[in-house]
């Protein structure tokens, strides 16, 4: 009993590293987006950090034209970011976990 308890933290634990490596690498791991016309261009990392925004010359000329661009493109790369990571982070923990009767959580 006392070993397959002690297996199972063993398992734990590998599935914790192999997530904090997972997440580790999502900060290298970049997502571009860009307004349907391409005047807003955002890089951001697959753990949601902005990398870049590129704002075309003619965006600077109405403010709320440029909020609303901003508030569209900046949630179709945060969207995509957070599928990614999730999808990723699940994988790793997966990979990880024991096979625990009831704890089916990442299938």
């Amino acid at each position: 009993m006392f070993g397959d308890m002690m297996g199972m933290m063993s398992k734990i634990k590998e599935a914790k590293i192999k997530v904090d490596a997972t997440k580790e690498r999502l900060n290298s791991v970049l997502i571009d987006e860009a307004s349907n016309d391409n005047k807003l261009k955002i890089t951001l990392t697959a753990n949601r950090a902005i990398k870049s925004i590129d704002i075309d010359d003619s965006l600077l000329e109405d403010k709320e034209q440029l909020e609303d661009y901003l508030i569209l493109t900046l949630n179709k790369a945060i969207d995509k970011a957070t599928k990614i990571n999730e999808a990723e982070l699940a994988a790793a923990a997966k990979d990880g976990m024991p096979n625990i009767p009831g704890m089916d959580m990442f299938k």
